[in-house]
């Protein structure tokens, strides 16, 4: 007994002892801060994969894409889910075979669980991808601690384009003969200062006078613009659609995406009716090619009907009737509806009841009536307008007198008839074909990602 207290007593030996005791415990704190180092520096590889694989399963032009847009209702994307795990896989072996891994440290990673879920729904396609991994520590083992788990997920959405059809209106009444530009309503004003009987004097419209019985009348302003190298609007508006036609074949992501049809208010005066230059087709080459019929409507004769040759209303109804069901423009068969109208927004047609403004006889001159525009939208349809600004005239006492009273609300009411977000106006001195891209553009929405 008298040994044993006195081997208690003796001091000598604490700091071999104490340090014996809490050796343990330092390792395994520094064994902790390694191993845990490790683990987040996996974490992050494997994160980085996880993101990379599945954004790129769901990339504009990966077959699992391709599999959900032509997919006729909503569902898993099966291509998408497969391609999401072996993008994973790939992006970790490139990972554990470059230079700071080591073998014997890519050897204590082991990939337990590794899900992909990709599913459509309506126009998206929302991706996601979860894994789990185990990690072998070094240090921790001291204090019992084999492994560390690891786990996480990566999202992304896939907001494809629509598949749309586009209904082009275009205004080729005579009003449309004006000439484009202001440059080009001078050198018409000065052209026109001696003309035959059949064209006005001192005139910025480019009047087509065609006689009723076909004889096309060479000396017409019509022909003194062709033959002064003066541009009318709808030369630029003609121009206008045939470049459209190749932003639309740029700009779509998929195989008939986009299909497109074009109409004018009529060929000729003496019988108006809308006529059609281009069937609804996803072949826009044959929309191109429907482009040269567009052509300013013909008259018989100056001041024929009165010049009651624009009806808005009669227009849009029967482009109305043109159009079937729209759908939702998740797919070929269900594409959205688009009415695509240019005009410079004054209507002059026989409207001897409901003209919002005073009339002449039965004439009625006006801004467009919207209510036309509103039967479109409450089907569905949505209605793009590119307005091509109408051009004051001052040297016109029939502008002066009838038009010019309501020029601050044609712009007004032309962006009422359109759908939220798709009005464009437009200046001759701007460009119109610029701006239909831009217009055209609005319409389309681009995809986007994001994770």
């Amino acid at each position: 007994m008298r040994v044993l207290k006195k081997l208690l007593a003796d001091r000598s030996g604490n700091f071999a002892l104490m340090g014996a005791i809490v050796i343990v415990p330092i390792l395994g704190c520094a064994g902790m801060a390694i191993d845990f180092a490790r683990a987040m520096e996996l974490k992050a590889q494997l994160q980085n994969a996880a993101d990379a694989a599945i954004v790129g399963s769901i990339a504009e032009k990966s077959a699992g894409v391709a599999q959900a847009i032509n997919m006729p209702q909503d569902g898993p994307v099966p291509l998408s889910e497969e391609e999401a795990e072996a993008l994973f896989e790939a992006q970790m072996d490139s990972s554990t075979g470059n230079t700071q891994y080591d073998p014997e440290a890519a050897a204590d990673l082991k990939i337990d669980t590794v899900n992909a879920s990709v599913r459509k729904s309506g126009k998206d396609i929302y991706a996601e991808l979860t894994y789990q991994a185990t990690l072998k520590t070094s240090f921790l083992r001291v204090i019992g601690k084999e492994s560390i788990t690891v786990s996480g997920k990566a999202t992304a959405t896939y907001q494809s384009q629509s598949f749309m059809d586009f209904y082009m209106l275009l205004d080729n009444t005579p009003s449309m003969g004006v000439a484009a530009t202001p440059a080009d309503v001078d050198n018409m004003i000065k052209a026109t200062a001696k003309v035959s009987d059949s064209g006005s004097r001192n005139c910025a419209f480019a009047c087509h006078i065609v006689s009723e019985k076909g004889v096309i009348k060479t000396d017409s302003n019509y022909f003194v613009a062709r033959n002064n190298g003066i541009t009318i609007r709808i030369d630029v508006v003609a121009k206008a659609v045939a470049a459209l036609t190749l932003e639309a074949e740029r700009t779509q992501s998929y195989s008939n995406q986009f299909r497109m049809a074009a109409y004018t208010f009529g060929e000729t005066a003496v019988d108006v009716k809308l006529l059609k230059v281009a069937a609804l087709t996803a072949d826009l080459t044959k929309v191109k090619a429907g482009t040269d019929k567009i052509k300013l409507m013909s008259i018989p004769y100056q001041g024929y009907n009165s010049d009651q040759q624009t009806s808005f209303d009669n227009a849009l109804t029967k482009i109305n009737a043109e159009i079937g069901t729209p759908g939702n423009g998740t797919s070929s068969a269900s594409p959205e509806k688009i009415v695509f109208f240019v005009s410079d927004g004054v209507g002059d047609s026989y409207k001897p009841k409901g003209c919002t403004k005073k009339l002449t006889g039965s004439r009625c001159q006006e801004p467009i009536d919207t209510t036309f525009c509103k039967t479109l939208k409450d089907r569905d349809i949505k209605v793009a307008v590119l307005y091509t600004t109408y051009l004051p005239l001052p040297n016109n006492n029939w502008y002066n007198s009838w038009i010019k009273p309501f020029q601050s609300e044609i712009g007004t009411r032309m962006e009422e008839c359109a759908s939220p977000g798709f009005y464009f106006e437009v200046s001759p001195t701007e460009g119109i074909e610029a701006a239909m891209k831009t217009l055209f553009n609005k319409v389309v929405r681009s995809p986007r990602l994001t994770s």
